[in-house]
C-alpha cells in the first residue's frame, strides 16, 4: 500500500478555507435568491469578517450585510453600493452588489497567498514604531516604501517614547539619530506615549479632515495608541511576549472608526514583518525619497549601488548628501526581496 502523503500546515489552511468558501457562498447565494431587495445606497466599509462585511452610512453607524459573490475585492475603507432586505431576519439587513474606484490601496505581501489588501481610500499613514519590542529603521523603511509606491503621506510615530529614558546611552543615541534623519528628509516625525495625553496632542490635530490608518509590527502599541486617541472604541491590547520579545496580534481586522473632532482612523492587524517583494528593486529604489535626484546618474545602467564604480549613490553618501543608515536599509529590503520571494504565491494580488 502507498504511503499516503501528508499535507503542510499551508495546504490544510487553504482545504479548510475553500471548503468553508463553497459552504457560505451557497447558503448566501440561497439567501439573496428568495430575498427581496430594496433600491440601491451608498455605504463605507468599516471591517470585513469572511462573506460578510460591517458597512456604515450617513445615519447609520453598523449595518452587517452579505457580500455578492460578483464583488472581487472588499475591504475596510471601500466605498459600496448595497441594497437592503424588505424584510429583515436576524442580524443581517442587505447585500454589497458593487465597490466604487478606489483612490487608493495599501496591500500587504502574504507569503501564501500574494497580495492581500488591507485598507482602501486613505489618504495618511500613521507608521508606529516603539522603544519595545525594539526600534527598527529597516521596518520604517519598509513601510515608507509602501507610501511612496501608492503616493500616500507616511507619518511616523514613535510610540513608547517614555521608555527611551531606560535604554543605555548607546541605544538611546541610535533611535534619536535615525528619527533625526527621517526629518532631515522631510518625513513628520512624532515622539508620543499611550499613557501620557498630553504627547498627544500634534497627533490628535494630524487625524482631523484625513483618512489615516494605523500599521506597525505586533507589540508596538497600535491598539494602545488608538485607545488613547480614540478612548470609546476598547480596541483589543496585549502585551509584549516575555519569551520571544515580541507583541502579540491584538487587531485580527482592519477596522474603522470616526474622530469625533473629523477625520477617520483605521486600525490594522499587526505583523510580524512586511515584506515588499512583489516591487521590483528600481521600484524600490525610486521609493526612497532622497535617491530620486542620483537615480539614472550611474555609470552602469545595472548598477546595484554597493561598490560599483561610478555609482551616484555612493558618491553622494561619500559627499554627506546621504544617510549611510538609508542605503544600508536599501541594501538589507533588496536582500530580503530575493531570499524570501514565494515561488508560487499569486503576487499579483488576492481577492480579499
Amino acid at each position: 500500500m502507498a504511503k499516503q502523503r501528508r499535507l503542510n500546515k499551508g495546504q490544510l489552511r487553504r482545504i479548510r478555507s475553500n471548503q468553508e468558501k463553497r459552504i457560505q457562498q451557497a447558503e448566501l447565494e440561497t439567501d439573496i435568491q428568495d430575498a427581496v431587495l430594496g433600491s440601491s445606497e451608498a455605504g463605507i466599509v468599516v471591517s470585513r469578517f469572511g462573506h460578510q462585511a460591517v458597512i456604515c452610512t450617513d445615519t447609520e453607524a453598523s449595518l452587517r450585510c452579505h457580500i455578492r459573490r460578483t464583488v472581487d475585492s472588499l475591504v475596510c475603507g471601500d466605498v459600496v453600493v448595497w441594497r437592503r432586505f424588505q424584510q429583515v431576519s436576524g442580524d443581517v439587513v442587505g447585500v454589497i452588489e458593487a465597490v466604487q474606484p478606489r483612490q487608493s490601496l495599501l496591500c500587504r505581501p502574504d507569503y501564501y497567498d500574494g497580495l492581500k489588501p488591507v485598507a482602501a481610500n486613505v489618504d495618511q499613514i500613521l507608521i508606529v514604531s516603539s522603544v519595545v519590542p525594539a526600534f527598527s529603521s529597516q521596518i520604517i523603511d519598509r513601510y515608507l516604501v509602501a507610501c511612496e509606491d501608492i503616493e500616500v503621506t507616511p507619518v511616523i510615530v514613535l510610540n513608547k517614547a517614555d521608555l527611551i529614558a531606560g535604554l543605555d546611552e548607546t541605544e538611546q543615541q541610535e533611535i534619536y539619530n535615525a528619527l533625526d534623519v527621517y526629518r532631515d528628509i522631510g518625513y513628520q516625525v512624532l515622539e508620543v506615549s499611550a499613557k501620557h495625553p498630553q504627547s498627544l496632542v500634534d497627533l490628535h490635530r494630524l487625524l482631523d479632515e484625513h483618512v489615516s490608518i494605523v500599521v506597525g509590527q505586533s507589540g508596538v502599541g497600535k491598539s494602545s495608541l488608538v485607545n488613547a486617541l480614540l478612548p470609546d472604541i476598547d480596541a483589543d491590547v496585549g502585551a509584549v511576549s516575555d519569551n520571544s520579545g515580541l507583541g502579540q496580534h491584538t487587531t485580527t481586522v482592519a477596522t474603522r472608526y470616526v474622530v469625533p473632532t473629523g477625520g477617520i482612523l483605521i486600525d490594522s492587524p499587526g505583523i510580524r514583518e512586511f515584506a515588499l517583494w512583489h516591487l521590483e528593486p528600481e521600484r524600490v529604489a525610486w521609493c526612497y525619497r532622497d535617491f530620486r535626484p542620483y537615480l539614472g546618474q550611474c555609470k552602469f545602467r545595472d548598477c546595484k549601488h554597493i561598490d560599483d564604480p561610478g555609482c551616484a549613490l555612493q558618491e553622494a553618501l561619500e559627499a554627506g548628501d546621504l544617510h549611510a543608515l538609508r542605503l544600508y536599509n536599501f541594501h538589507r529590503i533588496i536582500e530580503s526581496m530575493s531570499a524570501n520571494k514565494p515561488t508560487r504565491a499569486n503576487t499579483r494580488g488576492k481577492k480579499s
